[in-house]
């Protein structure tokens, strides 16, 4: 009995505790608008290896090929470049795509914000952690699972902004299936220019809608992009070996607004692509070389990610597994293969295959976003709130994996070797035997040595049950009720939010509502 805490008392030590979290989240050093990596990245490969993966690449495109699907100005322009056209296959002279790639596509590129203090850097020694993307439910503790809304993308997007340890407000951060299919964009749009100040990436489920988003951009940002790029948007091929009129028209319009494109294939090996690392990695090379080189068909110097995301399978049910050793080895292969090819690299994240923000999903988000640092990723999408393999994005997972990133951005920043971090001061007016506790070198870093979780227990276990025997998850809810409560919108301009909303109605009161 004597351990028992009354409810009353429970949700005071609870609300304390939030408090301090709360304080010391906002109190703490401002963070980089990106990280800037101090560590070299891990080489799992070597270069021999690495040769004969660009090879077995090259063989693809020569003697398989890609299909260009329902897309009749794509193969113009392949047939063009000098490739050979059958039908809708598209096979390609060893080497057409890499030089296309490399002579103009750049190895590092500023993505804009519409606040300038949050441009990022993507490419080069940057990591840019971005949130889930693509989930069509959201859960949380308090209702469980269930269909996203415009209410749950708004939300997601202020959770993004509040965070400082997640750099890019992301895209269709969950799917709002309230609003019609063919109108939701806009509302997406919106509500990062809205409610974010942060990057942000725009609609790719038709070509005309990448318009819409390069012109609600264009608005937001004031009336004139100025050639910026301000948007880097999802393309995915539709792996095995195909790229679909969907994705090539945003495409497209992207790469011709000099917007980026993250060209991507989406592998869930075993089933797109065979089961083993080395060919699924030859074969995302192909995919993404095909899909980067007509972007810069489309204009030279458009700026473009090499995307990779590869799953693994259970061969007994066939569903997506995560945090198993075969896609974190994909990763470090597919990561050395874009460094070598000179362009940014997307992929990693916080994945799990868990239905709730539990043990399950901790050990497998960690078992992702590790590799994911260490190979060097440039942008991490998926790097907070995914859960069930995608289907769902987590309120409560959210906090949790921005809690880790903050980890992962301690870790990125390496061995700090200034004066201060050598330390020899300390030694200096220290006697041996005696604690460390009341140097001056301690006093000056006792705040900013190490990285404080906001969620984490650490306290006994008699000071736990008192605080009210909480699990992180509970932690994490209480968490991100108290960012929303306390969110505050960046500014933006009554003029340029009155136009974006006018545009929308007008595009809005254009179209029939689909229901899909």
């Amino acid at each position: 009995m004597g351990v028992l805490v009354s409810e009353e008392r429970r949700g005071r030590r609870s609300g304390g505790r939030a408090g301090r979290a709360a304080s010391r989240a906002t109190s703490a050093t401002p963070t980089p608008p990106y990280l800037q990596r101090q560590i070299r990245p891990y080489e799992l490969v070597t270069d021999e290896h690495l040769e004969l993966i660009e090879y077995n690449a090259e063989t693809i495109l020569e003697q398989v090929g890609i299909e260009f699907r329902n897309y009749p100005r794509a193969l113009e322009m392949w047939r063009d470049a000098g490739a050979e056209i059958d039908g809708e296959r598209v096979r390609f002279p060893r080497g057409l795509c890499r030089t296309l790639v490399q002579a103009t596509a750049p190895r590092q590129y500023t993505q804009h914000a519409r606040n300038p203090a949050r441009n990022v850097e993507i490419g080069g020694p940057n990591t840019v952690f971005a949130p889930n993307y693509g989930s069509p439910f959201v859960y949380d503790q308090d209702q469980g699972r269930r269909y996203a809304t415009i209410n749950d993308f708004e939300n997601i997007v202020k959770l993004t902004y509040s965070s400082p340890h997640l750099h890019h407000s992301g895209g269709t951060v969950c799917e709002p299936v309230d609003v019609p299919v063919n109108k939701r964009h806009l509302d997406m749009v919106y509500a990062h220019l809205k409610y974010s100040d942060k990057a942000f990436m725009g609609s790719v489920t038709a070509g005309e809608r990448a318009a819409d988003s390069i012109e609600l951009a264009r608005i937001g940002f004031g009336g004139d992009l100025a050639d910026r790029t301000v948007m880097s948007s999802l393309i995915n091929a539709s792996s095995p070996l195909v790229w679909d009129d969907t994705m090539l028209a945003a495409a497209e319009t992207y790469a011709a607004a000099n917007q980026a494109c993250i060209i991507s294939p989406f592998i869930l090996s075993g089933a797109m692509a065979p089961t083993t690392a080395a060919a699924v990695a030859a074969q995302t090379l192909a995919e993404a070389l095909a899909g980067m080189a007509f972007c810069q068909l489309v204009r030279p110097g458009a700026p473009v990610i090499f995307g990779s995301f590869a799953s693994s399978m259970s061969m007994a049910t066939g569903a997506p597994t995560f945090g198993t050793p075969e896609p974190a080895i994909v990763l470090y292969t597919v990561s050395a293969l874009a460094r070598r090819l000179g362009v940014p690299f997307r992929s990693g994240g916080s994945l799990t295959a868990s239905k709730l923000p539990d043990a399950q999903a901790a050990y497998e988000s960690a078992s992702t976003i590790i590799p994911t640092v260490m190979a060097g990723v440039n942008f991490v999408l998926h790097a907070a709130g995914w859960m069930e393999g995608g289907l769902a994005v987590g309120y409560e997972k959210f906090m949790m994996d921005a809690d880790q990133l903050g980890m992962m951005m301690k870790f990125g920043q390496g061995l700090d070797m200034s004066e201060n971090g050598q330390g020899v001061d300390a030694f200096l007016e220290h006697t041996p035997g005696e604690h460390f506790l009341g140097t001056g070198h301690t006093f000056a870093n006792f705040e900013t040595a190490f990285y404080r979780s906001t969620l984490a227990d650490n306290s006994s276990y008699e000071q736990w049950m008192e605080d009210g025997s909480t699990t992180t998850a509970d932690r994490a809810n209480a968490a991100w009720k108290a960012s929303l409560a306390s969110y505050e919108p960046p500014p933006i301009d009554d003029a340029i939010d009155a136009e974006l909303q006018d545009y929308i109605g007008r595009r809005k009161a254009e179209m029939p509502d689909e229901i899909g």
